[in-house]
């Protein structure tokens, strides 16, 4: 029987496609390397235990497969009922035997990517609703699951690195951080913060004329450090260019 191949065309898509998988094969590979009972100890997720990263990673996979339902039917399927049903699946998950969440997340994985690969070309730019109410077309749920992935591999805090992430990976997410800090908290929530990656000729001024001011503090530190920070997952390698303090990053998402 010949290999079922991807219906979608486009480079980027591919590329993005390409990059989420990736992502999928280093969360699973740290989760793999995990013995059942330390699944049980914390995450780098506040509150959250290793299981609660695993239900969680697991379940986005349904949830965005919903998505890609959605854009391919025309039937609307949310991702979530709620957010409290969210946070109870994610919860009850949790308690599920180690071979049951392992099972339940490798499954989830697979079936998202069987929805991309046979969702037609014209598909991709159906329009769909994230779970915090944006309408985007279902190309995004690639970027969204890539996100997940790779992020919530260091979460699981088992030697996975912002380090290890490609680098186009690293600058697309640094670049989506800044980007939903300015959609959300707009010009006069920003934080008086410059980034400056030394590893890359590019800063990210928050300020809304992209111009420091009195008071703005610039962190430096590379790419990955800073994104990691901007993540909220910790300050090593990030200096504050005045010897001050590295401050806390505003909420991520």
């Amino acid at each position: 029987m010949p290999a079922r191949m991807d219906q979608a065309t486009d480079p980027q898509l591919l590329a993005g496609l390409l990059l989420a998988r990736r992502g999928q094969a280093y969360f699973s590979r740290k989760l793999n390397e995990l013995r059942n009972d330390e699944l049980d100890a914390p995450s780098l997720v506040a509150g959250w235990t290793r299981r609660h990263v695993v239900a969680h990673v697991g379940l986005n996979a349904r949830a965005l497969t919903r998505l890609t339902e959605w854009a391919a039917t025309g039937v609307e399927t949310p991702m979530y009922a709620s957010p409290e049903e969210r946070d109870q699946e994610i919860a009850f998950a949790a308690t599920l035997p180690a071979r049951a969440l392992r099972n339940l997340c490798a499954h989830a994985a697979v079936h998202l990517d069987v929805e991309w690969r046979d969702l037609p070309e014209e598909a991709w730019h159906a329009s769909v609703r994230t779970a915090l109410g944006r309408v985007v077309p279902a190309s995004e749920t690639v970027w969204m699951r890539t996100r997940e992935v790779w992020v919530h591999a260091v979460d699981l805090d088992n030697g996975g690195s912002f380090g290890d992430f490609p680098a186009e990976l690293v600058d697309a997410l640094l670049a989506d951080v800044v980007g939903g800090w300015r959609r959300r908290l707009g010009p006069a929530g920003l934080p008086p913060l410059v980034l400056e990656p030394t590893d890359r000729d590019v800063t990210y001024p928050l300020a809304p004329d992209g111009t420091a001011s009195a008071g703005t503090v610039t962190l430096r530190g590379t790419a990955a450090a800073l994104t990691r920070w901007a993540t909220g997952r910790g300050a090593a390698g990030v200096l504050a260019a005045d010897g001050g303090a590295v401050p806390p990053p505003p909420r991520w998402l």
